[in-house]
């Protein structure tokens, strides 16, 4: 079974393309994404790695560090780097677990055997600084994934970990945001005197300023 969310993501060490991954200690204070890819050398998987290497500086402003994984050995991760490279204009420049014995895939739930006993699924594990799991989610192998996607959820987790806000449907960084239940109007009016909508007395819509209040941005 998976790690579910809120549980302490399970430590591990293992090899990687720039060296052995101590994953409690090489994630220190940062957020985490770690993501599987069933194999390498397939198509899909290509376009990905690409991603995540050109998002880098987005993911630098968001404090997150990423990890990828593949059931393949250390030899074949460092051969496909260059056909990475040559595809997709884009050098890795984050680590790739050489899973080979499958004990991390095994350890987080990443092979499905349904869907294929012997590679895993697009697995991807959002981590944040207390080592808890944030969110989780999973793609079939023929479906790229879309980490725009990712990082939005990101920008929200920690929003809303800063303030007693929730963040709506198709939310992005800067739209208006939902004030929590527990927070009663009275509160609601200290905390955001810039003003707020009530369209009902439990859905109340606020606009932080940049997306956050003047005493974080501070």
């Amino acid at each position: 079974m998976s790690p579910q969310l809120g549980q302490i993501a399970p430590d591990f060490t293992q090899d990687s393309t720039e060296g052995p991954i101590h994953f409690h200690e090489w994630l220190g204070g940062a957020w985490g994404v770690l993501f599987s890819h069933p194999k390498n050398f397939t198509p899909v998987c290509t376009t990905e790695l690409g991603e995540v290497a050109r998002l880098k500086p987005e993911w630098e402003k968001r404090n997150v560090k990423v990890l990828g994984l593949s059931v393949d050995p250390l030899d074949a991760h460092e051969k496909w780097s260059a056909d990475i490279a040559e595809t997709q204009g884009q050098a890795l420049n984050f680590p790739l677990l050489a899973d080979a014995d499958k004990s991390v895939a095994t350890l987080y739930g990443m092979i499905h055997p349904n869907a294929d006993a012997a590679v895993t699924v697009r697995s991807v594990f959002i981590v944040d600084p207390n080592k808890k799991i944030r969110l989780t989610l999973t793609y079939p192998p023929s479906a790229g994934r879309n980490f725009d996607e990712i990082l939005r959820v990101i920008d929200s987790l920690q929003l809303t970990d800063r303030e007693k806000v929730s963040t709506p449907v198709n939310w992005k960084k800067g739209d208006e945001v939902i004030i929590v239940p527990a927070v009663s109007d009275e509160d609601a009016k200290a905390r955001f005197p810039q003003g707020f909508k009530t369209l009902k007395p439990y859905l109340r819509l606020v606009k932080l300023e940049d997306g956050v209040k003047k005493d974080d941005a501070a």
